[in-house]
């Protein structure tokens, strides 16, 4: 039993090296992975692996999307409220994050523009805010010279992510070749279900009816075995998935 265990901690460390390799983690991970596999393996966990996990990202969106459904002005009332009384910085970006959630997208635009011209200038989560912000608001070469120096300064902060907002504001700026070249890389790095629903939305909104189909097939595949609990989360994506495919010729 004490050599199986040893074994084990062994296996995970080596889990949680290869997903720092793949993600682009630092490197003195591997040798406290290494060094340590229980207590390494355990650090990397909660510093690292859950809080990008798609587990912890679905339970957030849980409790987000119903705190919206019982009062969907809540955050935006309490986020200016906040800033009001104390107008820090960190105060303007919550503002600005809750104001693009209520759809005001052109004055969270502004909000984190300005958040940008002072200390936290490299900040990649408000660039992040500021990218899609400034999407939201019809203003796609804005969003892209965003995407573009947080790829170019941070590539490893939530690529996936990235990639799909890079990929919408090709699309929204009419560069429908680089967009379709950018979502097949996202797919093709990620696979995720998230990723594919987008790039299916865009095939259907750029007449691509046979990669359309391909997708939405693939995607389908995918719900056939959801339950009932991830077919809930994931239901605003799908009914996006079902109004962008509801204009497109049926398979022959």
């Amino acid at each position: 039993m004490h050599i199986l265990g040893i074994g084990l901690h062994i296996l995970v460390a080596i889990f949680f090296a290869v997903h720092a390799v793949r993600t682009r983690q630092q490197m003195y991970w591997l040798m406290i992975l290494f060094v340590f596999p229980l207590l390494g393996s355990v650090v990397y966990f909660f510093g690292i692996y859950l809080p990008n996990s798609r587990l912890q990202h679905g339970a957030r969106k849980a409790v987000t999307g119903a705190v919206k459904v019982l009062d969907p002005g809540r955050e935006l009332r309490e986020a200016r409220a906040a800033f009001d009384f104390t107008p820090t910085a960190q105060n303007q970006m919550r503002m600005a994050a809750a104001l693009l959630d209520a759809g005001e997208a052109a004055e969270a635009a502004t909000i984190y523009e300005a958040c940008l011209q002072g200390a936290f200038a490299h900040d990649s989560d408000i660039r992040l805010g500021a990218a899609r912000a400034n999407l939201a608001s019809g203003r796609p070469a804005e969003a892209l010279a965003h995407l573009d120096q947080l790829r170019a300064k941070a590539p490893t902060f939530r690529p996936e992510l990235t990639g799909l907002l890079r990929a919408q504001a090709l699309a929204a700026a009419a560069r429908n070749d680089e967009a379709r070249a950018e979502f097949e890389s996202v797919v093709s790095r990620h696979g995720s279900f998230e990723a594919k629903a987008e790039f299916a939305i865009w095939a259907a909104g750029a007449r691509e009816f046979q990669l359309a189909h391909r997708l939405q097939n693939d995607l389908q595949s995918t719900m056939d075995h959801w339950n009932r609990h991830t077919h809930a989360m994931n239901l605003p994506l799908i009914r996006r998935l079902e109004a962008a495919f509801a204009k497109v010729p049926q398979q022959q």
